[in-house]
C-alpha cells in the first residue's frame, strides 16, 4: 500500500500546496465536529441533570462548560446549547466545503496534467509501438483511467488524511473522558481495519482484470465504428453483435464478481459496526446504573463513534479505490514507460532547406516479428539509387516488394538496421525527424483527413497558408470545382476520416495538401489508386507543370502514373530488379514490360468495349 500511496505522492507536483490547504480545512472541520458531542454530553450531565462539577469532572467537560458561561448560566439558558451545536456544525460544514474545493481543483489540475501528458507522448511514440498498440486500449488509459485517478484524487486522498487524523486524536480524546468506556468503544474497530486491510490485498487483483476487460470492449466497439460502412457492406452486423457479446460478457462477469467482493465486506463491516455501537451502549447502560458512567458521557462515546464509525469502514472502501488507482496508474505508466522516438543530438547547423538530392546505400530493413528475420530477409535487401535535385523517380513492385517501407525510413517512422540514407550528404538517422519531416510532403496510401472544415485540412502542413495558395493547391489536384460545388464551400466540415467524400476526393485533398505544403521532397504513395483516368491525367499534367520545384518520388501500380517519370525502378522483394526510363523499359524483357503490355491491353479492350 505505501508503495502506491508514493506513486500518488510523485503524481501530485505542483499541486502539493492545495491539498495542504485542504488538509487543514479537514483538521478544522474535524476539530469543530468533535466539539459537538461534548457540549451535548456537558448539558446533559451538568445542566438537565444538574450534576454537581467536582472533581471527577473531566477536564474537558470543564472546558466547554466554562466556554458556556458556566453550569448555572446553562441550566438558565439552555437555548444556548443547541444553538453553539447548530453553529458549530455549520462552521464544520463550512470547512468541510473548503476541503472539497481544494481538494476538487488539485485533482482537477492533475487529471488535465496527466492527459496532456499522454497525449503528447503517444505522439512522440516510435511507430512500432503504434503498430502493436490496441486503439481502444490506448483510448481507456487516456480517458477512464485518468478518471478513476482524479476521483480517487478528489475525494479519497483526504478520507485517507481524515482516518489518520481521527486516529490520532480521538483516542486521546476518549481516554481523557473515560478509559475504561474507550477500550470498549474501541473493541472492534482494530478487527474492521485489519479485514479492509486483508480485502485489499486479496481482490486487488480483480480490478486490473475489470479494467483490462473494459479496455478490450472499447477496442471491439471502437474498431466496429470506425468500419461501420464495411460492416454494412458485408451485412455482418449479426456477426459483429456476436463478436461484441463475448467481451461484453466478460467485462459483466468480473464487474458481476467485484461487486459480489464488495457486497460482501459492505455486510460484513455493517455487522461488525452495528455490533460495535450495540456493544458500547449496552456496556455503557450496564456502568449506568452502577453509577461508574453519566448519561452524557455514553452520549458522548456513541456520538463519536458514529463520527468515527463511517471513515473506518470507509477503509475498505478507500482500499478498494487505492487498489483501482494503482492499476489505472499502472497503465498509465506503462505507456509513459515506453521510451520515445529517440532524437540525435541537434547538429551545430541544419540547412535552412533540403535541396532535394538522396542517397540511398545497401539499404536494409526487416519488420520486427515478419518472418523475414529468421531467414536473414527483410523488407529491404540492399537497396541503392540516388535522386536528383528535381527529378521524377517513379517506383513500382508487386505488393510487399518494399516500396511503402522506403517512404517510410525516409520519413524516419522506423529506423534501418543497415546501409545509408543521405540527404544532402548527411546521414538520415543523424538528423531530427521534425526537421527531415518538416522538408517532405506525403500523399499516403491511406489518406487520412480530420473532422474539421477542408480549409484546415489542406492547411495541415501550412497553417497560415494565404486563401489564393490553398485555392491553387486545390486547382492542382483537380478538387477546386468539386469543393466550390459543396454548399460551405471550403468552409464544409467533412465527417471523421473524411467520410463524407469519396476514395477519390479524400486522395486529391490529400494530394492538395502536400503540394500546398511546397516541400522539397514530395511523395506520392499509390496517391491516385481511387482517381478515375481522365482526372488522374489532369493532375499529372498539373505535377509536371511544377516538375523542377521538388524531388518527387511516386510510388504506384498504375503505369499510367509513372509514364513520364524522369526514370523508373523497380523492387521484388526489396531489391532493385530494374531501372531505367519508360521508354527503355518497356522494350526490356522484365516485370516492368510484362506489367505494361498487361495493362495496355486492357485499356485497349475497354475502350473498344465502350465503343460499342
Amino acid at each position: 500500500m505505501f508503495s502506491q500511496l508514493r506513486v500518488i505522492w510523485s503524481i501530485m507536483r505542483g499541486h502539493r500546496l492545495r491539498y495542504g490547504l485542504a488538509l487543514a480545512c479537514l483538521v478544522l472541520a474535524t476539530v469543530i465536529n468533535f466539539s459537538v458531542p461534548l457540549v451535548g454530553s456537558a448539558t446533559i450531565d451538568y445542566a438537565v441533570a444538574r450534576r454537581a462539577v467536582g472533581a471527577d469532572t473531566p477536564p474537558l467537560i470543564g472546558v466547554f462548560l466554562d466556554a458556556l458561561g458556566g453550569a448555572d448560566f446553562l441550566r438558565a439558558h439552555l437555548w444556548v446549547a443547541p444553538l453553539a451545536m447548530i453553529v458549530l456544525t455549520a462552521l464544520s460544514g463550512l470547512f468541510s466545503y473548503l476541503k472539497g474545493w481544494q481538494a476538487a481543483l488539485a485533482s482537477d489540475g492533475i487529471a488535465r496534467r496527466l492527459k496532456d501528458e499522454l497525449y503528447d507522448h503517444l505522439n512522440h511514440l516510435p511507430a512500432r509501438h503504434h503498430d502493436r498498440a490496441d486503439t481502444g486500449d490506448l483510448v481507456q488509459r487516456c480517458t477512464s483511467d485518468v478518471e478513476t485517478t482524479r476521483q480517487f484524487l478528489a475525494s479519497q486522498v483526504m478520507e485517507i488524511g481524515n482516518a489518520l487524523f481521527l486516529a490520532a486524536t480521538a483516542l486521546p480524546l476518549l481516554f481523557a473522558l473515560h478509559v475504561p468506556m474507550t477500550l470498549v468503544s474501541f473493541a472492534l474497530i482494530i478487527p474492521i481495519t485489519v479485514y479492509a486491510y486483508v480485502y485489499f490485498r486479496r481482490v486487488q487483483h480483480v480490478f486490473k482484470e475489470v479494467e483490462e476487460a473494459e479496455g478490450a470492449l472499447t477496442a471491439v466497439i471502437q474498431e466496429n465504428l470506425t468500419g461501420i460502412r464495411v460492416v454494412r457492406a458485408f451485412a455482418r452486423q449479426d456477426f459483429e453483435r456476436a463478436k461484441f457479446a463475448a467481451p461484453n460478457q466478460r467485462y459483466r462477469d468480473r464487474s458481476l464478481h467485484m461487486l459480489r467482493l464488495m457486497s460482501w465486506y459492505w455486510s460484513i463491516s455493517d455487522l461488525v459496526a452495528l455490533s460495535q455501537i450495540g456493544l458500547t451502549l449496552l456496556v455503557g447502560a450496564w456502568w449506568i446504573t452502577q453509577g461508574t458512567l453519566t448519561v452524557g458521557l455514553l452520549f458522548a462515546f456513541v456520538s463519536y463513534l458514529g463520527i468515527m464509525l463511517w471513515p473506518v469502514r470507509q477503509m475498505g472502501r478507500i482500499l478498494t479505490d487505492l487498489g483501482k488507482t494503482s492499476v489505472a496508474l499502472g497503465r498509465i505508466r506503462e505507456i509513459l514507460a515506453v521510451a520515445r522516438e529517440a532524437e540525435p543530438p541537434v547538429p551545430a547547423a541544419l540547412p535552412a532547406a533540403f535541396s532535394g538530392r538522396i542517397a540511398v546505400r545497401d539499404l536494409r530493413f526487416a519488420h520486427a516479428g515478419t518472418p523475414g528475420n529468421a531467414d536473414g530477409r527483410g523488407a529491404l535487401n540492399g537497396l541503392s539509387f540516388d535522386v536528383q535535385p528535381g527529378e521524377t523517380l517513379a517506383i513500382l513492385g508487386p505488393s510487399g516488394s518494399g516500396k511503402s517501407t522506403l517512404m517510410h525510413l525516409l520519413l524516419r517512422l522506423y529506423d534501418y538496421t543497415a546501409g545509408s540514407i543521405q540527404l544532402d550528404g548527411r546521414e538520415l538517422s543523424t538528423l531530427p525527424r521534425k526537421w527531415v519531416r518538416s522538408q517532405i510532403g506525403v500523399v499516403m496510401q491511406e489518406p487520412f483527413l480530420f473532422s474539421k472544415t477542408l480549409r484546415d485540412n489542406l492547411r495541415l502542413g501550412r497553417g497560415d497558408a494565404p486563401d489564393h495558395e490553398v485555392e491553387a493547391a486545390a486547382r492542382t489536384a483537380c478538387i477546386h470545382d468539386t469543393i466550390l460545388s459543396f454548399e460551405h464551400g471550403y468552409a464544409t466540415v467533412i465527417g471523421e476520416r473524411g467520410i463524407t467524400l469519396s476514395g477519390g476526393q479524400r486522395q486529391r485533398v490529400a494530394i492538395a495538401r502536400a503540394v500546398l505544403k511546397r516541400p522539397p521532397l514530395l511523395i506520392l504513395d499509390d496517391a491516385m489508386s481511387a482517381i478515375d483516368a481522365e482526372t488522374e491525367t489532369m493532375i499529372l499534367d498539373a505535377l509536371r507543370e511544377r516538375r523542377g520545384r521538388a524531388t518527387t518520388l511516386v510510388i504506384a501500380h498504375r503505369l499510367s502514373t509513372l509514364v513520364h517519370a524522369d526514370r523508373v525502378i523497380v523492387l521484388d522483394h526489396g531489391r532493385i530488379i530494374q531501372t531505367g526510363t519508360h521508354a527503355e523499359l518497356s522494350t526490356q524483357p522484365g516485370l516492368y514490360r510484362r506489367l505494361w503490355q498487361i495493362q495496355s491491353n486492357v485499356e485497349t479492350e475497354l475502350q473498344a468495349e465502350l465503343k460499342k
